[in-house]
């Protein structure tokens, strides 16, 4: 449909659409970076879906059984962040949109999970927002099944461009979506032919509609920009029993002089583009005006919902006080008392019987007791369930027969199911962990990196860790991947040694809301090293004295996991010398290092010589212990957690990497 009929035929849709057009337009303008094509392009989809299908209430961003809207193009965020703003969240203040990708603004470049109400999640490295819906499609399957339609039963709705659908995780995505018959999970394609380099058939020539189709999924059309074209397409993907494309045609950059060209996919920021622009809208407003009458029409969009809102609270309100309390617990991420319980009684068993296994089957041993009090559990492994040890036979498999089973076969999809689980975990109420060999954490790195810059505590459950897994040889020994993972912001990394030190790790892995755990456990079996049993969580400190040294403390070893014993036969030799020889466990140099610098030197104190001893590179952390605090008499400038959103001399002067701080640095060494 051409703009003059569309005006014509459907002037209040045209108003509405147009609300988020000239925003966006205006927003990039402003920052003078950004991406106006793809909001200019979908805006009459995303009007159509917020009108007349998603269900919400822009009063209340965080209802349990609202639908979810994943911008998974997160370049276009423009588009998100002007749906926020026009339906009245009251977070998106029309002074955020004219601080976009500026310091400080909720409003960054990519969509950023917990900056803003109503982003479900982080986009913007591409595939990764589609992945994350077939996880969040997943929760609602298992939540529905657990608790009823009358709790839990809403749509999951996908915006995603050509770039999305490259990438080699969509795929992944698609097929498990397909195999697990995602009924509610409705996948928008952003049909507009263009990519950074020029045409899509530049770099590919996928039938998408097909592969779609082959994946399990019903595949359907629309003209773009027609209303009505568009809501029949909407209407029919959401009667589907299969999750559903919807192939929408667009143009990029609708209505510029850059429509249909790559130019069109970036910053339009030329004045006189955007004056044509806005005429050929017939937009007269001035920039970040919307019309009282148009903003007024989206808020009523924005309120939509609230009835049907309010009848859910009826309905949970129905259920038992125990019920309801339970339905808060897992949405507020918190873990029952019997969790505690569980895990100091499995941990006085294994002082008492001193059992000689590996820690993977020592991570199993844990699960069978955390499974049964933890309900909202998922399980998974990526085809290597019987090498992870990551299913416990109360489990049960999640599959289309059986929605309430908890444990996933994810198949040869490592990348998809660490999307999958963020999904999982950000849509709440379930708790996702899943597992594979170490070395293909190099498979599921994106994903788990965003994990991490999220905040979400999905744990990975990371099995063969060392070269002690033997005669696979060095493409599956992985020796540097301890080192990637500890190096990643946000993370906690376990490397326990023993089944006592596995049950602490799980406690605490389980026990965050703000950071995923990865968990780096062995093959071969190792001897218990934990010799009595406490209470307390040791792991929980980082790093502790598990043998102390006989005589004038000389030297101290420090190990994790398998070279745990290692380090405790080093010890036996070095004091058949006389060399007194401290051992100590660290489990966890990320929570060693949040410890008071008191105890950090009361474990590692000065004067006795250091040796690590882990079978993987020394990089990763290694140096900070091993020199000890007279690393005090070092520094480093640069970065120790993610960045920001912002122009790059703003981003190194708040970061601190500037000249004048190398210097203070410098001189206060001196």
């Amino acid at each position: 449909m051409d703009i003059a009929t569309l005006r014509a035929q459907a002037p209040d849709h045209w108003n509405k659409a147009c609300a988020i057009r000239v925003l966006a337009l205006d927003a990039v303008a402003a920052a003078n970076s950004g991406h106006s094509g793809m909001p200019m392009g979908m805006a009459d989809v995303a009007t159509v879906l917020f009108q007349n299908h998603l269900k919400f209430d822009a009063t209340n961003p965080d209802w349990p059984d609202r639908d979810r809207f994943i911008l998974s193009a997160g370049h276009g965020s423009m588009l998100l962040y002007a749906l926020l703003h026009l339906t009245g969240y009251a977070d998106m203040t029309l002074e955020q949109l004219k601080n976009f990708r500026q310091w400080g603004a909720i409003t960054a470049g990519h969509p950023e999970y917990g900056h803003a109400k109503g982003i479900e999640t982080t986009t913007g490295p591409l595939g990764q927002g589609i992945a994350n819906a077939v996880g969040f499609a997943m929760a609602e399957e298992s939540l529905r099944a657990r608790w009823g339609s009358k709790v839990q039963d809403h749509y999951t709705w996908v915006i995603a461009g050509d770039g999305c659908l490259m990438e080699g995780i969509s795929q992944e995505a698609i097929g498990l979506a397909g195999k697990h018959q995602l009924s509610r999970l409705i996948v928008l394609w952003d049909d507009n032919g263009i990519t950074i380099d020029g045409r899509v058939d530049l770099s590919c020539v996928t039938d998408q509609k097909a592969r779609f189709a082959a994946s399990g999924w019903d595949v359907f059309e629309c003209d773009g920009h027609d209303p009505a074209d568009i809501d029949r397409a909407l209407s029919a993907a959401k009667a589907s029993p299969r999750p559903a494309m919807v192939a929408c045609k667009t143009h990029i950059a609708l209505g510029s002089s850059a429509q249909d060209t790559s130019k069109g996919h970036g910053a339009l920021t030329d004045a006189k583009l955007i004056a044509d622009t806005r005429a050929v809208y017939g937009w007269e407003h001035g920039p970040f005006v919307i019309p009282a009458e148009i903003k007024a029409a989206w808020e009523a969009i924005g309120t939509r919902g609230v009835e049907a809102r309010k009848e859910w609270e009826t309905r949970l309100a129905s259920l038992s006080p125990a019920k309801q309390a339970e339905f808060k617990r897992i949405f507020a991420r918190d873990v029952p008392a019997k969790l505690g319980v569980a895990i100091r009684k499995l941990k006085k068993e294994a002082v008492e019987t001193q059992a000689k296994l590996a820690t993977r089957a020592a991570s199993e041993m844990v699960l069978k007791a955390v499974n049964p009090v933890l309900g909202e559990t998922i399980g998974g492994s990526a085809d290597l369930t019987g090498s992870n040890n990551t299913k416990t036979a109360d489990l049960g498999t999640f599959e289309p027969g059986n929605r309430k089973g908890r444990y996933v076969y994810y198949g040869i999809r490592e990348h998809g199911m660490a999307a999958a689980m963020n999904g999982m975990a950000l849509h709440g109420g379930v708790r996702p962990y899943s597992g594979t060999f170490m070395c293909f954490t190099d498979y599921a790195r994106p994903a788990m990196r965003l994990s991490a810059l999220m905040g979400i505590p999905v744990v990975y459950v990371m099995t063969h860790d060392s070269i002690g897994l033997g005669e696979d040889g060095p493409t599956h020994q992985p020796v540097e991947h301890l080192a990637i993972s500890r190096a990643t912001p946000n993370t906690l990394v376990f490397r326990p040694a023993d089944l006592t030190e596995t049950a602490e790790a799980w406690e605490i892995a389980l026990n965050q809301k703000t950071m995923p755990s990865v968990l780096s456990l062995s093959r071969q079996n190792l001897p218990a090293v934990r010799k009595a049993n406490t209470a307390r969580n040791l792991s929980a400190q980082g790093a502790y004295v598990l043998a102390e040294a006989d005589g004038k403390r000389q030297v101290i070893l420090i190990a994790t996991g398998s070279e745990m014993e290692i380090a405790l036969k080093a010890r036996d030799l070095l004091q058949a010398n006389g060399i007194g020889t401290r051992v100590v466990s660290m489990p966890c140099m990320e929570l060693f290092a949040q410890q008071e610098e008191s105890y950090r030197k009361r474990v590692l104190p000065a004067g006795p010589v250091r040796v690590g001893v882990e079978a993987a590179v020394r990089a990763g952390g290694w140096d900070r212990w091993l020199l000890g605090e007279r690393a005090k008499k070092s520094a480093f400038v640069g970065m120790e957690g993610f960045g920001a959103s912002a122009p790059a001399p703003e981003l190194y002067q708040q970061f601190g990497i500037t000249a004048e701080n190398v210097a203070a640095q410098a001189s206060a060494l001196l």
